[in-house]
């Protein structure tokens, strides 16, 4: 699987062959549209590994840029009639009007500090306007009408004064390469959560028929990235939350994925299988006291019950530690995402409850985030 630099450094390639402007600037917002990140953030991001499907969009924008590109230098050695010229007049009148409409969209969120404000409003314009983010300038010479205008400025007004997560206006986020809806009744993906995914299909990439659960589904991000990812696994996600379970099979039907079934179950309560190979979760850790600190985004609209732990939000490692013991096979393997500052009272936990091989592991801001484990023998 090639990782993000190797995929950069060969759009960039293929642009320059191709005679596109700025090779590298068209490059990096091309992947970071597919990816879900800011174009800034993939200097960060140099080691993620791109799955196949993620590959496969970037080699469909790299073409679309280039044919476009082709089309605009026809057009340019077309000569030009009367016609053609007012229709440039009238295109120049949108351009111009529609890229003021952006740029004051862009300062207006930035007025009430939402750090990524230009990304944020691309998103929403190519939402409303059904337009792929990386065409939205070459758009921008048709008329926007009234209605989109209005249903644009309701969106802004949502992000900006009520604090309502980008993700929850345009109502999907992308994860690993797939579509997640999303709302508020589930947490919103994270980037760092597929470092988790990534090293457990590494982990299991030699099974040739895993047996996975995954505790606190929510949107099913895990699970169902796991089980596409893995397509000869059996996947199970569980969660209390039947609001959760809701939205997580709506992801499943989303991304065609059969080998997986949700259950309403609070931890093992509904689990009867005993021999999983993989026990995953990222589950609720956040204290009671540092909720009221959390980012109004987060702490506004998020589900509290999928963030804030008892036990000084070590609750859930705890329990899940000492039951899932009887629920994995021997040398099965226990994955779980952290806070930032809870790696060794967890390491403590498993130890306690006779786990080997435990293994520590950072995210992209080398902050410890995952622990891994195996059940040995008593």
């Amino acid at each position: 699987m090639n990782k993000l630099i190797d995929i950069l450094n060969f759009s960039t390639e293929y642009l320059t062959k191709k005679n596109i402007s700025n090779p590298r600037l068209n490059a990096e917002k091309i992947i970071s549209e597919v990816l879900g990140l800011d174009r800034i953030m993939l200097y960060v991001h140099f080691e993620r590994p791109i799955n196949t499907q993620e590959k496969e969009k970037i080699k469909s924008f790299l073409k679309k840029i280039s044919m476009d590109n082709h089309s605009k230098n026809l057009e340019k050695k077309e000569t030009l009639n009367s016609e053609i010229f007012l229709n440039t007049q009238s295109n120049k009148k949108f351009k111009e009007q529609n890229s003021f409409i952006f740029n004051e969209s862009i300062e207006y969120l930035k007025k009430y500090d939402i750090k990524n404000a230009k990304l944020e409003v691309e998103l929403i314009f190519s939402h409303i306007l059904k337009i792929n983010r990386m065409l939205l300038s070459l758009n921008f010479n048709k008329k926007i009408s009234k209605e989109n205008l209005d249903k644009i400025k309701i969106l802004l007004k949502k992000r900006a004064k009520e604090k309502i997560p980008i993700q929850y206006l345009l109502g999907f986020e992308e994860f690993y390469g797939y579509k997640f809806i999303v709302n508020k009744n589930v947490l919103i993906p994270r980037p760092e959560t597929e470092l988790l995914v990534e090293e457990c299909i590494n982990l299991l990439k030699d099974i040739t028929e895993p047996k996975i659960l995954d505790i606190g589904c929510g949107s099913g991000a895990i699970s169902i990235t796991l089980a596409k990812e893995l397509p000869n696994s059996k996947v199970i996600g569980i969660d209390i939350s039947k609001e959760a379970l809701i939205v997580a099979e709506e992801n499943c039907i989303l991304n065609n994925c059969e080998n997986l079934k949700f259950i309403k179950s609070n931890i093992f309560e509904n689990i009867k299988y005993k021999s999983f190979d993989l026990i995953v979760s990222n589950p609720p850790y956040i204290p009671n006291y540092e909720y009221k600190e959390l980012q109004p985004e987060v702490k506004l609209h998020e589900p509290k019950l999928a963030l804030v732990a008892e036990n000084n939000g070590y609750y859930f490692y705890d329990k899940i530690s000492s039951e899932a013991r009887t629920h994995l096979k021997n040398g099965g393997l226990l994955a779980f995402e952290m806070g930032y500052n809870q790696s060794e009272k967890i390491k403590s936990f498993l130890k306690r409850d006779k786990y080997k091989n435990i293994k520590i592991k950072n995210d992209y801001n080398n902050i410890p985030r995952m622990i891994f484990a195996k059940k040995g023998e008593i």
